[in-house]
């Protein structure tokens, strides 16, 4: 009944799929681009809770915009340094800027006759007086690595944002920036910054998108040319895909979700996916015609036999999706979610639009008889007669290839560092790795200082405190700067002192007293950042070199221990807290949420394997094949010493939804197969010859099409498409080859 109203009603189907489509396309300008740091985040988080609130008393510790200038021999030279200090002076009209710091605008304070007066840091006017600035400059801890490099051939214009600014802000800073720069004949610049990483990662996440659509396009056209070559055919194949991604790009629009960092892999998935359900409905279809079947018979065919097949692939794909739900970071859990509708999206696609459109064209309009029929029949024969006669054979390489793959996994690490997840070729990354080399790097470290009530927070004990922890970090060779209210004390200090040489430090007990009264007494430029309105906390503001995470988490660990046995708890108390050390904590869930999500995903996917095949047995057999390819996917990671963090653990979620569907189609048929011949080897021989060459042609299509990824400059994005491309060979040597040997062993005759 439900086929006739089917049928009978085709044309109307095709024409609501239609206006959804179009009315999709007028939806996608309203698709917004997002781009933060916290969106990495993990969610649920102790550490995360604790430093959102340690940034509401004092202020986020990536709201700075830096901006490097080289000057070689030296930029103690005065016709630079009065560019530059041009520029810095322009820079306090920037929008959302609150103030700028360069050495040409500081100052510090002097005694004069009648007190404190402001003397200029270096005059660019005397260049008598230039040398012996830049000696004094290069060795002091205030200004080394944060506003100049060690060699003097480098100096930063620090611009102080507002705190948490998102896209648009972060472009019209950046924006603002240029047009001065340009202005000031600068062409030689590097940046650094949460308003710089956000404008242009966010740009070539657009061109991500836009580069991979259009090359997935050609590809999947070319493919389709290859396999179909009626001109109908093609066009029915290819509208289909086309339409399916523009529904699911309008689905995106009307449900508000915006495209974070992940979603240029949407364009690759959506067409892949599309590509596969229409090869295996347009395949079976047309053999159907090609057999003697009228449309009506052969489309009824096609829908109960690869139609229910399609259903259960599309389910489970979208299931191995479901999986990234487990993450504890936003934008993964958000592209699984969106994949899994992606994937279901075309499917009904599939239902409601190609397949009535099929029907409406006669066998000769759309159906042929393939020139490399005879050579696909012969490959599928013998891959049929491979694994009957060589079962042994192929189950001790099973075998081996399990021992090989454990030892590859055991090699697995998370020691992934930024730059190397950051574009390849662009001179964003080009700018982070200048920074890495010549200034303090990017990773913000912070710790947060807690005062006992007994004392307050520029006495002694506090003060020295702070002071000793700070040089136990800077002991660290990947730390190299820091600021703390201990800074602020050895500047009175050698204020007090008329600024003689080596008076920068915290005096001894005995003679601290006046500073602290002058502490308490005056207002010092800065200090609002680094103590809190109540004087109950304080912070140690430093960054760190981007030296991996494993790494800088022993540092952390190291840091703590450090802290545990020479700092009186009594006194003060400390954590650490930092945006780096929360991004951090992400390779900390990847590998509790990557076992938690796959167990659940094989669970459910058993769950309707058990309910599609109705037996235990089969389940057991299906499952098999499909945790090969999810295990030289580790092994791989493992051998290829590729860190394993958040985004490479994707991986197993695409590989996971996508290798199962070819198992489906094969057990599917052979089921069928076999209540029709009561003979396993029949069935397993009409299985290979009817089936092999859909799988065939599904199985390139994924290979090619992720390869597409090669041309991202995003070195996550290339490795993900390596990683399933390489994968999914295993996945279709499973199929053909280890399947039907499991088929053979629990299903004799």
């Amino acid at each position: 009944m439900w086929y006739k109203t089917y049928y009978k009603n085709r044309a109307l189907s095709i024409v609501i799929v239609a206006v959804l489509s179009i009315a999709s396309l007028f939806s996608l300008p309203f698709l917004k681009v997002v781009f933060n740091f916290e969106q990495f985040f993990p969610t649920g988080d102790k550490d995360l809770e604790f430093f959102q609130d340690f940034i509401k008393e004092f202020e986020t510790d990536d709201n700075f915009l830096l901006i490097a200038f080289k000057n070689e021999p030296s930029v103690f030279e005065s016709d630079f340094l009065k560019q530059v200090g041009g520029f810095a002076d322009s820079c306090h009209n920037v929008p959302f800027v609150l103030s700028v710091q360069s050495l040409t605008n500081l100052k510090l304070p002097k005694l004069g006759p009648v007190g404190p007066v402001m003397s200029p840091l270096i005059d660019s006017d005397n260049a008598a007086t230039l040398k012996s600035d830049s000696l004094r400059i290069v060795n002091d801890e205030r200004f080394a690595y944060n506003l100049i490099n060690k060699d003097a051939t480098a100096l930063v214009v620090a611009l102080k944002t507002a705190d948490g600014i998102q896209l648009e802000e972060s472009r019209a800073i950046v924006s603002a920036v240029k047009k001065q720069l340009k202005a000031f004949k600068f062409d030689d610049y590097h940046m650094l910054g949460r308003a710089y990483f956000q404008t242009e990662l966010s740009l070539l996440q657009i061109r991500e998108i836009i580069i991979s659509t259009v090359i997935s396009g050609i590809l999947i056209s070319i493919i389709m040319i290859l396999i179909f070559r009626r001109w109908r055919t093609i066009l029915i194949a290819l509208s289909s895909i086309g339409l399916a991604l523009i529904l699911f790009l309008g689905l995106l629009s009307v449900l508000g979700r915006q495209l974070s960092i992940m979603a240029a892999l949407y364009p690759i998935l959506m067409l892949i996916v599309g590509t596969s359900d229409v090869i295996h409905i347009m395949t079976k279809y047309m053999d159907e015609l090609v057999q003697g079947n009228t449309k009506k018979q052969a489309l009824e065919t096609t829908i109960r036999q690869i139609g229910m097949a399609t259903l259960m692939t599309s389910l489970t794909t979208a299931v191995g999706f479901a999986t990234l739900l487990s993450s504890r970071i936003l934008p993964i859990r958000e592209f699984g979610v969106n994949s899994a509708m992606g994937v279901l999206v075309a499917f009904l696609v599939m239902i409601f639009f190609t397949c009535p459109l099929m029907s409406l064209f006669d066998k000769e309009q759309i159906a042929h008889k393939p020139k490399s029929k005879i050579n696909w029949h012969n490959f599928l024969v013998w891959c049929y007669q491979r694994s009957k006669q060589h079962a042994k054979i192929i189950s001790l390489s099973f075998g081996v290839f399990i021992i090989l793959s454990a030892i590859g996994i055991s090699r697995i690490h998370m020691n992934y560092d930024m730059q190397k997840n950051l574009p390849k070729g662009v001179k964003i990354t080009e700018d982070f790795g200048f920074f890495e080399k010549e200034f303090a790097g990017f990773r913000p470290l912070e710790i947060a200082c807690f005062i006992k009530p007994q004392y307050d927070v520029f006495d002694y004990e506090v003060v020295s405190s702070i002071a000793k922890t700070e040089d136990y970090m800077r002991s660290k060779d990947a730390i190299q700067t820091s600021s703390s209210i201990a800074m602020l004390v050895k500047s009175v200090n050698e204020l007090f002192n008329f600024n003689k040489p080596g008076s920068y430090e915290v005096p001894d007990s005995l003679d601290y007293d006046r500073i602290k009264t002058f502490m308490k007494q005056t207002s010092i430029m800065g200090s609002e950042a680094l103590i809190s309105e109540d004087r109950r906390k304080t912070r140690i503001s430093s960054r760190l070199k981007d030296v991996g995470s494993e790494n800088i988490k022993n540092i952390s660990i190291d840091i703590d221990k450090w802290i545990v046995a020479n700092i009186d708890s009594s006194v003060v108390t400390m954590k650490q807290t930092g945006t780096g050390l929360i991004l951090d904590k992400n390779s900390e869930f990847v590998r509790a949420s990557l076992l938690q999500g796959l167990g659940f995903a094989i669970l459910i996917v058993s769950v309707l394997m058990a309910l599609l095949f109705r037996s235990f047995k089969y389940l057991f057999i299906s499952v098999i094949p499909n945790l090969v390819p999810l295990v030289f996917a580790a092994a791989l990671i493992g051998f290829s010493d590729i860190p394993l963090e958040s985004g490479t653990a994707i991986v197993f979620a695409i590989i996971f939804g996508i290798a199962v569907d070819d198992t489906i189609h094969f057990m599917s048929k052979y089921r069928m197969a076999l209540n029709k011949y009561s003979d396993t080897d029949k069935a397993l021989f009409v299985t290979f010859t009817e089936t092999g060459k859909a799988i065939i042609y599904t199985s390139i299509i994924l290979f090619f099409g992720f390869l597409v990824m090669l041309f991202s400059k995003n070195q996550p994005s290339v490795i993900i498409g390596l990683l399933i491309s390489v994968t999914l060979i295993s996945a279709i040597v499973a199929d053909l080859l280890l399947l039907p040997v499991i088929i053979r062993l629990f299903d004799r005759q």
